[in-house]
């Protein structure tokens, strides 16, 4: 788990440096910046979302994460835990906390870097895919800290649960996730990014916490349309 435990600690140090940036930046550099942010992160889901080969699975998972996702209520849960954060570590009561970590964490986390690095570094022990995510992650962070503030620094605790797990499970997902599954699930994925995109720039505010079971079915129905050959 090195290639995780590296990530987490390549965001904390983000933070840390993005801290210091943070400070004596005025409010009109603070929202121009966060606005080139937004459009840097719609990018990069917009170029994970191209990479579909089936926009049908990228649909139905879609709809049907959002149904899951809508009835387990996970964007609440997400917000009660950042909010909980905010006031463990006594924060201002308004929120900035909790957005900076339920926003940072969805991007950390929602990409098939971190999902095929876990994998590389549990089944091999080679780290590099990690290490190279490490370092976007964490330069990243200081961008994310100097517009969004300290709440950043959480979401190191999903990338290493996150990460971890599937780095601890590499051995019986190797086998299971085929390279459609992933593409699938990477499109999928960076449909999700663009929303987190769409927040930041303040454009229409989705509950991207709410749609994350999509990137599950994009696994399952990727799965089910090899079984039951299927083509569009």
């Amino acid at each position: 788990m090195t290639g995780t435990i590296a990530n987490a600690a390549a965001i904390v140090a983000g933070t840390a440096v993005g801290l210091l940036f943070r400070k004596g930046v005025s409010e009109s550099v603070n929202g121009t910046v966060m606005s080139g942010i937004g459009l840097a992160v719609g990018l990069i889901g917009f170029k994970m979302a191209f990479k579909t080969e089936n926009e049908l699975i990228v649909i139905l998972s879609l709809v049907l994460g959002g149904i899951v996702g809508e009835l387990l209520n996970i964007e609440g849960w997400l917000q009660r835990a950042g909010s909980l954060l905010e006031v463990k570590v006594g924060g201002a009561g308004d929120g900035e906390i909790s957005k900076a970590f339920v926003t940072t964490s969805l991007i950390y986390c929602v990409g098939a870097m971190g999902i095929m690095g876990a994998l590389e570094d549990g089944l091999t022990g080679n780290a590099s895919t990690l290490y190279a995510k490490s370092l976007l992650d964490g330069t990243s962070a200081v961008i994310f800290t100097s517009t969004m503030g300290f709440g950043v620094i959480f979401s190191a605790i999903p990338v290493l649960i996150y990460q971890g797990a599937i780095t601890l499970m590499a051995g019986s997902l190797k086998s299971f996730l085929t390279p459609a599954m992933i593409t699938e699930m990477t499109a999928t994925g960076g449909l999700l990014i663009v929303g987190i995109a769409s927040n930041v720039l303040g454009i229409k505010k989705f509950k991207v916490g709410n749609l994350l079971p999509a990137i599950l079915f994009a696994v399952l129905l990727s799965w089910l349309w090899v079984k039951l050959n299927i083509s569009i």
